[in-house]
């Protein structure tokens, strides 16, 4: 139990996080401690360099106003001074030989580099580090010529500048392990904190799965990444509940609208069955049911058209359309039912209007709204269809004179199965409207309504002329 607690903390993502912040935060203190340390190092180095050669600068000038006579007692001064063992000075011939120097007792081993010599003779100082046998510390040492054939050779112990390294490095040990600590805390902390919203979503994610729908994920006012996450989560959730708020409605809307149709077959089929009637008694029954069929099949597609265009499941089949001309054979297809009724349809479409769309949905959105203008509208009304072209967008309304809609139910028209009191008189199931903004929707756009009783209705399509995402 515990090995597992323990391989499931390390398969966590706050515990990967969290060795990524530590990883990145000690490399990166780590680099910049080795930059430090080079720089400290060089500009120790340079100054001792600095020094040495200041000192035989001192001692050229010296052979050059007083003669080499005069530089014994100086050196043997300056290296009592600063310590015997801690640095040491010589004048030597072109050859290596020893004219004079300071106590060089505890530099007994310090030998003269022929090499360096040699280098001497194209006038240039040499530098270089020594490890004398015996002795803890390097050495840095200095041969640079400071007469005619003379060359001055002054040693000098790194002692005090190891220890200062090795001070340093104690110190970085030190202070690298506390960054460890604070490194592994910090990231802890924020991988805990950037986290924190995952676990919220989680939460409500396991809440909503044992039936609490109402959940929703707390928004931290952040704004980041994780609050956009919960914010599209809870909108998700607003939709999900909603379809299922509508699932429910359709549910009791069908058993509701399909009640009086299946009553109907019933009563007819228990009449054929139970009476005696002629053929053609029969054959009239035969035709009534088959009519109730159709009118149950036709609910039940614009039904499910409503719910997969509203869901999106359906895939329009989207191409280059010409409104106006979609407009027009609509119109041409009710005038013989608008003058049968004694109605006037009038088209007030442009030469051409092209916007991105679904022909066939397109189709049924103005078929449906010039059906219903004739259906409504009294004998000797009329019914206007007009334009207006915008330069992203196209504005078609279909205007009646018909019997108009009621405030009150005009707040319920696009609600499936949903009849106004003045349209009862007439064959329908209230599903039309509902398809019609479920399909203008689909295509980006909004349906408005405009209407009072007795005054006629405008309903009125906005649609995008470019849609990226259909």
């Amino acid at each position: 139990m515990f090995f597992e607690r323990i391989n499931k903390f390390r398969r966590s993502l706050a515990f990967r996080l969290t060795l990524f912040y530590t990883t990145m935060f000690t490399i990166s203190s780590f680099i910049a401690f080795l930059i430090f340390y080079e720089i400290m190092t060089l500009s120790i180095h340079n100054r001792t360099d600095n020094s040495l050669k200041e000192k035989a600068k001192e001692f050229s000038l010296l052979i050059a106003s007083k003669g080499i006579g005069s530089l014994k007692e100086e050196m043997i001064h300056e290296a009592n001074a600063i310590g015997p063992d801690k640095v040491f000075f010589r004048c030597l011939t072109m050859d290596g030989e020893e004219i004079i120097s300071s106590d060089i007792g505890p530099w007994r081993n310090t030998g003269v580099s022929r090499i360096a010599l040699k280098h001497m003779g194209q006038g240039k100082p040499l530098l270089e580090t020594l490890k004398l046998p015996g002795v803890k510390y390097k050495v840095r040492v200095l041969y640079e010529i400071a007469g005619p054939e003379i060359v001055v050779h002054i040693g000098q112990t790194l002692k005090e500048d190891e220890d200062l390294f090795k001070e340093f490095r104690e110190v970085f040990r030190t202070g690298m392990t506390i960054v460890l600590v604070l490194a592994t805390l910090g990231g802890w902390f924020m991988a805990r904190r950037a986290l924190s919203g995952v676990e919220e979503v989680t939460k409500t994610a396991v809440a909503i799965s044992e039936g609490a729908m109402e959940n929703r994920v707390p928004l931290s006012g952040r704004g980041d990444e994780i609050d956009r996450l919960a914010g599209v989560f809870n909108h998700m959730l607003n939709r999900i509940q909603s379809l299922m708020i509508e699932m429910r409605e359709v549910t009791d809307n069908i058993a509701h609208d399909l009640k009086t149709p299946i009553t109907r077959i019933r009563g007819l089929t228990e009449i054929a069955l139970t009476r005696e009637k002629s053929l053609d008694e029969y054959q009239t029954m035969a035709e009534s049911i088959a009519e109730e069929c159709d009118r149950l099949s036709a609910m039940i597609n614009t039904m499910l058209d409503i719910s997969e265009t509203k869901a999106g499941v359906r895939t329009l089949d989207v191409d280059e359309v010409d409104l106006s001309a979609l407009v027009k054979e609509a119109g041409d297809l009710f005038q013989p039912l608008a003058k049968e009724r004694g109605l006037q349809v009038e088209l007030n479409t442009p030469p051409q209007c092209l916007l991105q769309g679904d022909k066939g949905k397109l189709q049924r959105v103005f078929a449906n709204l010039l059906d219903n203008a004739i259906k409504y509208t009294p004998t000797g009304g009329s019914i206007t269809v007009a334009f207006k072209e915008y330069p992203k967008e196209v504005a078609i309304s279909v205007s009646d004179t018909g019997i108009g809609i009621s405030s009150e139910e005009i707040v319920h028209i696009f609600d499936r199965f949903f009849r106004a009191d003045g349209s009862r008189s007439q064959p329908g199931a209230g599903l039309g409207l509902s398809l019609v903004r479920a399909i203008v929707r689909r295509h980006g756009g909004e349906i408005k309504v405009n209407s009072s009783p007795g005054a006629g209705s405008t309903f009125t399509v906005v649609l995008p002329r470019i849609k990226s995402q259909l």
